[in-house]
Order: C-alpha cells, then structure tokens, then sequence
C-alpha cells in the first residue's frame, strides 16, 4: 500500500502498539501498526482521526486529519447548503 490516506486509531493494545485502520474515500484499505511512541501524544486514543503517508506497507508520517470547513458563523449548515445549491436564475 502506497499513498496518503486517512486512518483512526481503531485500538492500542497493552499500551503499546497503535492499531491504525487505513481508509480511501468510505472504505477500509488495510491497517497499520505502530509502536503508540512514534504518534504524536494528542492522537494516541482510541477513535483519533489520522492524516497517513504509507510506503510499502510502513507509516511514514501521520498528522490531524484536517477538519471539514465549518460554515459561516450565524449560518447553519443548512442554510450554507441551500444557498450554494441554488440555481443563479433562482437569485
């Protein structure tokens, strides 16, 4: 496996080592494992979402997966939706 994915710390087993999924889009790709030393301490629990560089199968790097741009303040993301899906014609 080759490439920058996202992952989650699915489990950290005897404190140790850090069972990461590897996602592509939705879907489950394969797993890594690394020793939790080699994480950064803010993503060694259980869940954190993950930012994966994978070469040949070994981590390279990991970082915070972004977060998804938030909308607006005072505008749910609802209204943002619905404004960006309307036609110009509609304006």
């Amino acid at each position: 496996m080759d490439g920058t994915f996202t992952g989650a710390v699915d489990r950290v087993v005897d404190d140790t080592t850090a069972v990461i999924l590897v996602e592509d889009g939705s879907e489950a790709v394969g797993q890594v494992t690394v020793p939790v030393s080699e994480l950064p301490a803010a993503l060694r629990g259980e869940g954190s979402r993950l930012l994966l560089r994978v070469s040949d199968d070994e981590l390279v790097s990991v970082e915070p997966e972004p977060e998804p741009e938030q909308a607006d303040e005072g505008e749910s993301i609802r209204e943002k939706f619905d404004r960006l899906s309307r036609r110009l014609s509609e304006e």
